[in-house]
């Protein structure tokens, strides 16, 4: 578990973080940087293909094992991924080095639900479900260190190719625990979903055609999204109208939305109409006949079974949830492929220096936010906590605007405090400074968004609502990171800054609200509990206890 971990977290620190630093020392404009940064997109719709992982099986590998041989595959190509990037010039061949780039985000989100899926079926009294994620996120942390900090210090010293094809030699040794690994059958054909097809629920039929509706809007998100990718990193010559990131953001980015989050719920809200009405129901029951059925119902189960418990429980309140979802992480997110390029190109940092300031004593700080966060939720409560993590991440925002800035207000924080005469570079007690203000805050805001995520998921769904919740944070912010970068070229960091503080206001607002809708939904029950069903108040008191 501890290198599967290592596995699952160095493609993802390479792939999303430390590519960019590679990229804008190459000198890579940065709106090509936030367009190439939408691989990350790979792991935010990989709940999409877990039942296609899930339910099939490899021709050759598949031998195996159910899971060796999907991570076999992964791990390989990962490995391969790496190698040919360290042989593809960013510079002369971009189009090629984000394909490649790409594969890998789309095999390393693979391998992710593989390792999860993995997790669950090997845990057993001794190596419980809890000691192995431990130990799965400790083996995470590790090749975040490695894919991070060491990455950046070998760096200066053998070249970014030569990082990468080295990382993909240590990929490739993942595969020794793969072989030595155990591994589980695959279940009887007739298990799966069964409350789907018990009488009461919604008719197959109708929920195939809500699914395909619903697919159909993926499916076209997910060409748009790649097609505008092509359209950019290989553009038309004297082409008389080139493409914008900042205008497919603007006027491509809310359809998007629309059709990955609003057209799955609007879907699910009709079904759960259509269940208490009665309408279009089973009336009695109808096991699933064919792999075609068992694999319908296992997407339906991953991607709208998890919006209707939401919708059912939450009714109006789910808009509110849904923006929380979509814009609590956003200033975090749509800033951080920048985050290299920033201290190494426009700072002048050197690697050794964001090596040590972001990855090994930013680290620390993250821990100390997350204690933090802990303390505030036996004090305050889980909703003021949560309000006050979006309000710090947020505001942090300013800390990298006086940055760029030149540092006047950290510099006289610096020095009023004795920062300055401790005998540590003031460049780097700048920078040090600021990197802890945002990882704090970081540590602060992650905890409490994990605890409101786990308070709204139900107890009977919490896997996959779980997923499904925490892939859609990551999707405002990669749409807009393209747009971002173009900002950057056009009007520098210190406007990008003031832009995210203010973003970060929005999930504040949505915070608000729902503490609002919480504290009211509380009052009734109190006032008069006959007004909430009986499921519903269990499933919120399932939330609480979650929390």
């Amino acid at each position: 578990m501890l290198i599967f971990g290592f596995s699952a977290g160095l493609p993802f620190s390479l792939l999303v973080g430390t590519l960019n630093a590679w990229l804008g020392e190459a000198k890579v404009d940065l709106a090509t940087i936030g367009i190439i940064s939408w691989i990350g997109l790979a792991y935010a719709f990989k709940f999409l293909w877990s039942p296609l992982v899930d339910r099939t099986r490899l021709p050759v590998v598949g031998r195996l094992g159910r899971r060796r041989g999907w991570l076999i595959v992964c791990q390989l190509l990962l490995a391969a991924t790496f190698v040919t990037l360290s042989f593809t010039d960013p510079v002369l061949a971009i189009g090629t080095f984000a394909l490649v780039a790409v594969v890998g985000a789309f095999a390393s989100a693979t391998q992710d639900v593989v390792i999860d899926a993995w997790r669950i079926d090997v845990a057993d009294e001794v190596a419980t479900v809890e000691i192995l994620s431990s130990i799965y996120q400790m083996g995470f942390r590790i090749a975040a260190l490695v894919g991070g900090a060491l990455a950046l210090v070998l760096s200066e010293r053998i070249s970014w190719p030569g990082v990468y094809a080295v990382m993909g030699g240590v990929m490739a040794l993942t595969v020794i625990a793969t072989l030595l690994a155990p591994d589980t059958a695959r279940p009887p054909a007739e298990l799966g979903e069964r409350e789907l097809r018990e009488p009461g629920a919604i008719d197959p039929r109708v929920r195939a055609a809500g699914l395909a509706v619903v697919a159909a809007g993926w499916i076209w998100a997910i060409l748009t999204v790649a097609f505008f990718m092509v359209r950019m990193l290989n553009p038309i010559p004297n082409d008389p109208n080139p493409p914008k990131a900042s205008d497919f953001t603007a006027e491509t980015g809310p359809w998007i939305i629309a059709a990955t989050v609003l057209l799955p719920a609007l879907v699910a809200t009709l079904f759960n109409w259509l269940q208490k009405k009665g309408r279009h129901v089973l009336t009695e029951a109808r096991p699933a006949d064919s792999a075609a059925a068992r694999g319908a119902d296992h997407a339906y189960g991953a991607l709208l079974l998890p919006l209707a418990d939401l919708i059912g429980r939450l009714r109006w309140g789910v808009v509110i949830a849904l923006g929380i979802v979509l814009t609590y992480r956003l200033t975090d997110s749509i800033w951080g492929p920048f985050a290299f390029p920033f201290y190494l190109t426009e700072l002048q940092y050197s690697a050794d220096e964001v090596a040590f300031a972001s990855k090994i004593f930013g680290v620390f700080m993250t821990i100390a936010g997350i204690a933090i966060g802990g303390v505030l939720f036996v004090t305050l409560g889980r909703m003021p906590t949560l309000i006050l993590g979006a309000i710090v991440a947020a505001a942090t925002n300013l800390l990298y605007a006086d940055l760029a800035a030149g540092a006047p207000f950290i510099d006289a924080f610096a020095n009023t405090f004795g920062l300055n005469s401790l005998g540590i570079d003031p460049r780097m007690v700048r920078l040090m400074i600021a990197i802890s203000g945002e990882n704090i805050a970081g540590g602060l805001a992650g905890a409490a968004y994990v605890a409101y995520l786990s308070s709204i998921a139900s107890k009977s769904y919490s896997a996959v609502q779980y997923a499904l919740l925490s892939s859609l944070t990551l999707l405002v912010g990669s749409l807009g990171r393209g747009a971002l970068g173009e900002m950057i070229e056009t009007q520098g960091y210190v406007a990008v800054f003031y832009l995210t503080a203010a973003l970060g206001g929005i999930a504040v607002v949505f915070c608000i609200l729902e503490w609002i809708r919480s504290a009211h939904q509380r009052r009734q029950e109190v006032a008069a509990p006959g007004l909430v069903p009986a499921s519903d108040a269990a499933r919120v008191q399932e939330g609480d206890t979650a929390a």
